[in-house]
């Protein structure tokens, strides 16, 4: 577990918790000392001549004093370490998550996650501060004290050295017990952490549905009562191990009992020395039943360890051995092939979006539109051919140099707590106020910064919460002019906007995209027909590739799609009379 914990937290705290733990196996080898030197303090005191005691009670001064000395020291580095750790956790986790590939960001991360960053990380700052001590001093104790116990009477350390691989045994053996259902236990608050937050999220879902009450969300219910069930199994599951634990560890002090008594009977051993070791064989027992009370403290600390290194494990997308700058901003598909888990998406795609032109991708749902537009930044790496921008496969470039290259701007907008100006800001961190304002006034975030309470100034909430669909997407639109990249990738950016908020957002989009690469994937006719090329993809593959007159002239696929949104754009809803 030491080892472990200085792995997780980095190597700018290695030293002060090896310092740490240094000092408190030096000071449980000190208290071990302390313990073994109560022997011939009591052998003095019973014997004839109780004047002989001083010299050790002095030598137990010395090592009291060294202990204390050890103690403080440690235990000073401790809560420093406990201090610092927080921070530090929190950085190197963040650092890998910036770093993974898109693909590791599942759904049920987010209770993972959060989790991770909040109970995780006190869970593993209480280790120096708290666990390190009674861990380090159950083991180095016990074995000090029974070392020097063969200094007194090799019989009775032998009934003791004799104990500790039963003790052992059942140890691991009621770890073993329950280690799984700690882990069921830690997944069930996971899953119903993450079911809170969705909860929470979907409440004008659940109430504009009539699912109001608290019992509304049957998978919330679900994930509740799994972690009841979890917990309620756990602690049914460590009981027994806790008893056998204990039992074993009373039956350990009633051999050593057993054998002084036989010794001291047969007269080979005398009642002094016998009780003053007894005292000892209490000594070796008692830090030992300690580990016993912190087990369930430590199994989570250690479990803890367990996720974070996990994560700190996660393999990152490799970096460029020769990195190399792009020339041009083109970007270009040789015979690509992806797939997510196992299951392909992409086949021997191959496509070619010239420097300054536009783009269009269509194709039915799920035929790969949106994973063209993410290996283009490396979101992920291909499963086999080549990706290039500016004639360099983006596996060889920098992931600054490619990622400054690259806007994107999603369907789904996500906006960071703040104000609008600090949103928009998110594209270019250096920019001028008055380039912040500009980049604000081309993507007409001015009309919505006027109306607001606060103007420039107004909060937009978690995740942009208290801003309208379309609002969003112009903030996320100026924040992508202010860092005024040479290739745009565009998914869906109108989709599911009301006709006012998308004709802002077209006029936005044409400050946007105007002389960049563009990559559009879209369903609205206007955007696709003027299109440089069009590209149609099916299961995968790209099935046609052309202008619009063409593809339409050629009676294809995209012909027909084109057909079928025609007619799609005059439905009307209609008043149906019932009677």
């Amino acid at each position: 577990m030491i080892r472990q914990l200085i792995d997780v937290v980095g190597p700018e705290h290695a030293r002060p918790l090896r310092r740490m733990v240094t000092g408190l196996v030096v000071g449980a080898v000190l208290q071990g000392i302390a313990f073994a030197l109560l022997v011939p303090i009591l052998q003095a005191l019973l014997g004839s001549d109780p004047d002989e005691v001083w010299p050790w009670l002095w030598a137990m001064l010395g090592v009291s004093v060294l202990y204390c000395l050890a103690y403080y020291d440690s235990m000073r580095t401790g809560f420093d370490a406990g201090a610092a750790l927080s921070r530090s956790l929190h950085h190197r986790i963040g650092d890998r998550v910036s770093s993974l590939p898109l693909g590791w960001f599942a759904p049920e991360r987010v209770g993972q996650l959060g989790q991770l960053a909040t109970k995780s990380v006190m869970d593993i700052m209480g280790v120096p501060a708290h666990l390190l001590r009674p861990l380090v001093t159950s083991y180095v104790t016990p074995v000090t004290v029974v070392a020097l116990m063969y200094l007194f009477d090799w019989r009775l350390a032998l009934a003791a050295t004799l104990t500790v691989p039963v003790i052992v045994a059942v140890y691991r053996w009621s770890t073993r017990l329950t280690r799984a259902a700690d882990e069921v236990r830690t997944a069930a608050h996971a899953e119903t952490g993450g079911r809170v937050v969705e909860f929470a999220q979907l409440q004008p879902v659940l109430r504009v549905f009539g699912r109001s009450g608290a019992h509304s969300d049957t998978r919330l219910d679900d994930a509740l009562r799994t972690q009841t069930e979890a917990s309620r199994r756990s602690l049914v599951t460590g009981v027994p191990g806790l008893i056998s634990f204990a039992l074993v560890i009373q039956a350990a002090f009633t051999v050593i009992l057993v054998t002084g008594t036989y010794l001291a009977l047969d007269g080979s051993l005398d009642v002094a020395k016998l009780l003053a070791i007894l005292v000892l064989a209490v000594r070796f027992t008692e830090p030992i039943a300690e580990t016993a009370v912190l087990g369930s403290t430590l199994r989570t600390a250690r479990s803890a360890l367990d996720r974070v290194a996990d994560l700190l494990a996660q393999p990152v997308l490799p970096p460029a051995d020769d990195p190399r700058v792009p020339d041009g901003n083109d970007v270009e598909f040789r015979e690509v092939d992806f797939g997510y888990d196992g299951k392909p998406v992409l086949h021997d795609v191959s496509l070619t979006l010239a420097e300054g032109t536009m783009t269009a991708l269509v194709g039915p749902s799920g035929s790969g539109k949106t994973t063209i537009g993410k290996l283009i930044p490396r979101f992920w790496d291909v499963d086999s051919g080549v990706v290039r921008v500016g004639g360099v496969d983006v596996r060889d470039i920098e992931p600054e140099e490619l990622m400054s290259r690259i806007s994107v701007v999603f369907q789904d907008v996500y906006l960071f707590e703040g104000t609008i100006v600090d949103n928009i800001r998110v594209g270019r961190p250096t920019a001028s106020d008055a380039e912040v304002r500009e980049a604000a006034r081309l993507a007409r975030v001015e009309e919505i910064v006027h109306r607001l309470p606060d103007g420039w100034d107004t909060k937009v909430g978690e995740g942009g919460a208290l801003l309208s669909g379309g609002e969003r997407q112009r903030v996320s639109i100026a924040r992508a002019i202010l860092k005024d990249a040479p290739i745009v990738l565009l998914d869906e950016a109108t989709a599911s906007l009301d006709p006012e908020n998308e004709q802002a957002v077209q006029d936005a989009l044409s400050a946007l995209t105007a002389g960049r690469t563009l990559l559009v994937i879209a369903h609205r006719l206007q955007t696709v027909a003027a299109a440089d090329q069009i590209l149609f993809l099916d299961e995968g593959r790209i099935v046609e590739n052309g202008t619009h007159a063409r593809l339409v002239a050629a009676g294809g696929r995209y012909a027909s799609f084109w057909a079928e949104r025609s007619r799609a754009e005059g439905w009307r809803l209609a008043r149906q009379n019932t009677r």
